[in-house]
């Protein structure tokens, strides 16, 4: 069975024991998380769309910790003005593992 799911504003496709990186979330390492903002769930036989959300159905997630992206570089210049601007960005992620949909 999988599941589209939308968490933080994105969307993603889930399985059973599946491990995924989404946006950072407010829970502790450990604790576990219930979705409850799903757009489909199918498996071989049957498809149910939402309009906007399936009805009853919920989804299961375990925290497994918070990590950070690779550092990305922003640099900005103006050739010829002496503007050089060089920022760095790294992005914070939750890496959680889906333990049960229903």
């Amino acid at each position: 069975m999988y599941a589209v799911v939308e968490i933080a504003g994105q969307q993603f496709k889930v399985t059973k024991s599946a491990r995924l990186f989404v946006p950072k979330l407010d829970s502790e390492p450990g604790s576990k998380v219930k979705l409850d903002k799903i757009l489909l769930m199918g498996d071989d036989k049957h498809t149910k769309i939402g309009t906007p959300y399936v009805a009853g159905a919920s989804i299961e997630a375990k925290v497994v910790g918070h990590v950070k992206d690779e550092k990305v570089t922003v640099f900005k210049k103006k050739r010829r003005k002496g503007y050089k601007v060089r920022r760095g960005h790294r992005q914070q992620y939750t890496e959680i593992e889906i333990t049960k949909v229903s």
